[in-house]
């Protein structure tokens, strides 16, 4: 019985300390991706274009509609503080490798 008790409070206190980062990879995908500096022009366009996706932008090129749809949704792209933040990295990087 006691060992039981001890399993079970280990696997809590490991749920614990993982929840967190659960947690951010459930907001924040981006966070597991390559470093930008390694993704070629077209891999950081669909990085850049996947995080309005996510939030419900009205692509309007046929590029974008092939790989996103045509679907909008609230809030119809507009972005989080990090999500701003994030394409802002991305399109730094684009320009430097000239993709843009």
């Amino acid at each position: 019985m006691k060992t039981s008790i001890l399993f079970h409070s280990a696997i809590l206190s490991a749920v614990l300390y993982l929840a967190p980062a659960a947690v951010l990879m459930a907001v924040a995908p981006e966070v597991q991706a390559q470093p930008l500096r390694d993704l070629g022009c077209d891999e950081l366009w669909y990085e850049r274009n996947s995080i309005y996706a996510r939030n419900g932008y009205c692509f309007k090129t046929p590029r974008a509609q092939d790989a996103f749809g045509r679907g909008c949704f609230p809030p119809y792209g507009r972005l989080t503080g990090w999500e701003k933040e994030r394409v802002a990295r991305i399109e730094e990087w684009e320009y430097r490798k000239g993709c843009r």
